[in-house]
């Protein structure tokens, strides 16, 4: 089993890369953010402590995710392997992913990183907001923030996975085709 963790800014073409990822290696593609949302509506024990904390306007504890992504890969079968997108975000979450796959003698296989400059984070999503009619991609000011949020949470996070070889960058400028081949000759080599 592989276990695979997606990096990047926002716009880098994460989701795009996501659904072609998952098919060529027959992984599941784990976001958290559609996790929160799949336990919540399956009814589960945990889906029902995250809608609690959700309704009461409190952020979800990394244990109750942990929790989630744990039994996920439990449950999950008839794939290779996993790909984590959202998840960690921090060095602690990072700590703990390690402690869940090292109960059954596992890892992270490697950290996939997309990246792009950030003027072109800005270009990306301005050109997604105007296709998607996203709100949250429309404001200038939105963006930089979402920039400067995704430097300050993942470069200590980079650090992590750099120090024991399993961070590897790919250049997302290019086309979905060009990028995808970058990936593709990367994650062909685990």
């Amino acid at each position: 089993m592989k276990y695979f963790i997606l990096f990047g800014p926002p716009g880098a073409g994460k989701g795009t890369q996501a659904g072609a990822m998952k098919q060529r290696y027959n992984l599941c593609h784990l976001s958290t953010g559609e996790l929160l949302r799949s336990e919540i509506a399956s009814g589960s024990e945990l889906g029902l402590k995250a809608k609690a904390l959700i309704e009461a306007g409190n952020l979800v504890p990394d244990e109750v995710v942990e929790g989630m992504i744990e039994e996920r890969f439990r449950k999950t079968t008839g794939v290779d392997g996993f790909l984590l997108d959202g998840f960690p975000r921090t060095i602690a979450q990072a700590e703990a992913l390690d402690l869940i796959l090292g109960k059954n003698g596992k890892k992270v296989t490697a950290v996939v990183s997309i990246m792009i400059p950030d003027e072109l984070i800005g270009e990306r999503i301005a050109h997604r907001a105007t296709i998607e009619g996203r709100a949250d991609d429309a404001s200038p000011e939105i963006v930089q923030n979402r920039i400067n949020t995704y430097h300050a949470k993942t470069e200590p996070l980079v650090d992590f996975y750099r120090k024991d070889g399993r961070y590897h960058e790919i250049d997302g400028v290019g086309s979905i085709e060009e990028v995808q081949k970058r990936i593709f000759d990367l994650m062909d080599r685990f």
